[in-house]
């Protein structure tokens, strides 16, 4: 894709908001779906509002087509500390809760999920998404088990509601695994 095209995409992800614009852009991305990767480099470019907008759109896709997140997982994960949007980090997370763990930078995004779900400045989908890639963690790192279901056990009685129950069912997958 030329400049051209590239400035007419990042300017159609900055004009809209919400779910029907989201639906848009996923249009765009199935007709077309070489553009993918611009689609990626304005996520990644970080700016407002268009990085979070084409996130948005990137998230519904691959769940569609999961596989082109697999290049992708390591450069999400080591970016996840910059983005400071909520709308970047809730579907940053999404997308890395159900895609195969990065290797290179595993315990700076575990770090990271624990901070994001103990602080109490993060939204519940930032803390859910969090917890469900600390889940994923546990599986290849059994060690962190006891550790997550000691966070998650300590904050309960302060979370709202959608992490209380999504606390629950992790809590129950964690108390299987552990057997």
């Amino acid at each position: 894709m030329g400049t051209d095209q590239f400035e007419e995409l990042k300017k159609i992800a900055s004009s809209g908001s919400g779910r029907t614009h989201a639906d848009r852009l996923l249009d765009i991305l199935r007709q077309r779906p070489e553009l993918f990767g611009d689609m990626v480099a304005i996520y990644l470019a970080n700016e407002e509002p268009s990085s979070r907008r084409a996130v948005w759109a990137l998230d519904l896709y691959t769940e569609s087509f999961p596989d082109l997140l697999l290049p992708l997982i390591e450069t999400i994960s080591c970016r996840l500390p910059e983005f400071s949007h909520d709308g970047l980090k809730r579907h940053s997370l999404r997308m890395l809760a159900r895609s195969p763990l990065p290797k290179a930078n595993l315990g700076q995004l575990i770090n990271l999920c624990f901070n994001l779900l103990l602080s109490p400045s993060e939204t519940p989908a930032v803390k859910v998404h969090a917890m469900e890639v600390l889940y994923n963690a546990s599986l290849a790192e059994p060690d962190l088990r006891q550790e997550l279901i000691d966070t998650i056990e300590w904050r309960f009685r302060e979370e709202s509601a959608g992490v209380r129950c999504r606390g629950e069912k992790v809590l129950k997958r964690l108390y299987q695994d552990i057997g």
